[in-house]
C-alpha cells in the first residue's frame, strides 16, 4: 500500500493504561511488518526510542487540555500524510484540525463510549465521539456491540474491525506462592472504575465464601481504588482480597496462569482484552456481556450479569470448568481488515 499513515495514540507498552493501548501498539508494529509507511505519535511521557515514533509535547496536565495541545501539532504534520487515524475521543480534534488544515483523510477508531464508561456522562467526551461518528472519513468500532451503541448514540454505522487476541508470557513464577495463597485464586485486572462492575464483583465474592474458599486478586489501579478496599473491609472480607496495584506486563503472564478463575464483571466492555488474555492461559473465564464473545465458540465463556449473585455462581461454576486452547484472532488480520478499509478512502 503506497499511503502514508500518521497514528495517534497515548500510551504504548510497558506504559500502558488500558485495551486501546495495547491495540495500537500491537496494530502499529503489524501494520510496519507488512511495509505500511505509518508513524505513531504518542505523548512524549509514554513514547520509547523507536523508529517512527513522534514524541508530542505538552505542558498541559490533564488529559483534555494535552489532546487540544497534541491537535494542533497533528494538525501542523498532516500534510505530509495521506491519512491521519486516532483512537476515541481525545483524537477526535486531531483528527477534525487534520482534515480542515489539509486534504489528509481522517480514520477515527472507537474502543468505547464515555456514555458507558461511567455513571456521569463527560459531556466533552460526548461532543469529541459525535464528531469522529460524524467527521470522519471511515469509523471503526471494535465489535458489533460497540457499533451497535455508536449506531444507538449517534446514527452512525462503523465498521467492525475486532481485536486481536493478547497472550502474556509467563516466567514460570508461582504467583499463588508468592502471594501466600492456599486456595482457589480469583483474579481480576484492569482499571478501577465505574463501568467495571467491581462492587459487584466484590460482594459477589462475599457471597462465594458462603460456600467456597478462595482469594480476590483484584490487579491494576484507578480512582475508585480507595473506596474498594473500604467496601472490602465494610463486608469483612478485606484479609480474603488483596490489591496487589499495577501489574507489570511482564508479570502479567504469571498472573493469568497461576489464577484458578478470572473475572470480568464489567457493567460494559465493548470488547475485554484482558478475557483474552486468560484464555490464552487456558484460565476459566466469568465474564458479562462483552464484545470478545463474538469471536469466541460457544460456551467458551460462562456468562454472568453484572449482579453479585450470578458472579458467585458463575465462580462456583467456573471452578469446576476445564479450558482447553481456543484458536484466537490474530492482529496481523486486524492489521489486514485496517489496510483493506485504508485503501477503500480513494
Amino acid at each position: 500500500m503506497d499511503k502514508k499513515i500518521l497514528m495517534l495514540g497515548w500510551g504504548f507498552p510497558p506504559n500502558i493504561e488500558g485495551g486501546l493501548d495495547i491495540h495500537v501498539a500491537h496494530l502499529f508494529e503489524e501494520l510496519r511488518k507488512k511495509g505500511v509507511d505509518v508513524d505513531l505519535a504518542l505523548p512524549e511521557q509514554y513514547a520509547p526510542a523507536m523508529e517512527d515514533i513522534i514524541a508530542l509535547e505538552s505542558n498541559a496536565d490533564h488529559i483534555l487540555p494535552m489532546s487540544r495541545e497534541f491537535s494542533s501539532q497533528i494538525a501542523k504534520k498532516a500534510s505530509e500524510y495521506d491519512i491521519v487515524h486516532t483512537h476515541d475521543w481525545f483524537g477526535s480534534e486531531a483528527g477534525l484540525k487534520a482534515k480542515k488544515y489539509s486534504e489528509v483523510k481522517w480514520v477515527s477508531t472507537l474502543h468505547s463510549l464515555s456514555s458507558q464508561r461511567s455513571r456521569t456522562t463527560n459531556e466533552e467526551g460526548l461532543k469529541l465521539e459525535r464528531a469522529a461518528a460524524e467527521k470522519s472519513d471511515a469509523l471503526i468500532a471494535v465489535s458489533n456491540k460497540l457499533a451497535d451503541e455508536i449506531k444507538s448514540e449517534f446514527g452512525q454505522t462503523a465498521k467492525v474491525v475486532h481485536n486481536g487476541f493478547s497472550s502474556k508470557k509467563s516466567t514460570g513464577k508461582d504467583v499463588k506462592k508468592e502471594l501466600g495463597i492456599d486456595t482457589n485464586m480469583i483474579f481480576f485486572v484492569g482499571r478501577h472504575a465505574e463501568q467495571k462492575g467491581l462492587e459487584h464483583l466484590l460482594y459477589g465474592f462475599k457471597k462465594f465464601l458462603e460456600n467456597g474458599g478462595g482469594v480476590l486478586v483484584l490487579g491494576g489501579d484507578g480512582h475508585m481504588r480507595e473506596s474498594l478496599e473500604d467496601f472490602a473491609e465494610i463486608l469483612g472480607i478485606s484479609e480474603n482480597v488483596i490489591f496487589p496495584g499495577f501489574i507489570p506486563d511482564e508479570e502479567l503472564g504469571d498472573y493469568y496462569s497461576s489464577a484458578d478463575v478470572f473475572v470480568s464483571p464489567s457493567i460494559n466492555e465493548p470488547f475485554g482484552l484482558t478475557i483474552t488474555e486468560a484464555l490464552e492461559h487456558q484460565t476459566p473465564v466469568v465474564a458479562a456481556e462483552n464484545g470478545a464473545e463474538e469471536i469466541l465458540p460457544d460456551n467458551t465463556l460462562i456468562k454472568v450479569r453484572p449482579d453479585s449473585k450470578d458472579i458467585s455462581e458463575g465462580i462456583h461454576e467456573a471452578l469446576k470448568k476445564e479450558i482447553k486452547g481456543v484458536e484466537g484472532r490474530s492482529w496481523e488480520e486486524v492489521a489486514e481488515e485496517t489496510i483493506d478499509i485504508y485503501r477503500n478512502l480513494g
